[in-house]
């Protein structure tokens, strides 16, 4: 949840390719230092990545200067990130115990798609309110 609207965040300000990227990457060997078994983290910083290349696919512009189209956007990029690491979390690093009380793989992909929603709904109106206060990105592409 905090991890999407940390990328939300970094993306906004800097509407770079690679941002969500550094973000995850540095928040993995972030989690690492502070706790080496943590493999699992591994599926945010895949999502990092394809939160990157979604944002960049759908366009700075749509994803940042229009309020509600940036709103559904980002929640939409948050949700389907969240789930790939879901996926990839359930898929690798979760015991068959545990994910049979959460409904399998798919099950787990839809707890952290719901975890996106929230990060989403939580990062993209931080960045309207952000944006109508005045305080300006640190590079605008036009």
């Amino acid at each position: 949840m905090i991890g999407f609207a940390s990328l939300i965040l970094a993306v906004w300000w800097t509407r770079k390719f690679g941002t969500a990227t550094a973000v995850g990457l540095i928040a993995t060997v972030i989690n690492f230092v502070l706790t080496p078994g943590a493999v699992h983290f591994l599926g945010f910083t895949v999502a990092s990545i394809v939160f990157d290349v979604l944002v960049r696919l759908i366009g700075y512009k749509n994803s940042f200067h229009r309020s509600l189209v940036s709103t559904i956007s980002l929640i939409v990029v948050s949700v389907l990130s969240a789930a790939v690491a879901g996926l990839i979390i359930g898929s690798f690093f979760m015991p068959v115990q545990a994910l049979a009380s959460w409904g399998g793989v798919l099950g787990w992909a839809a707890l952290h798609a719901f975890g996106g929603v929230i990060g989403g709904l939580i990062g993209a109106p931080l960045t309207t309110a952000l944006t109508l206060r005045g305080i300006p990105a640190a590079t605008v592409q036009r």
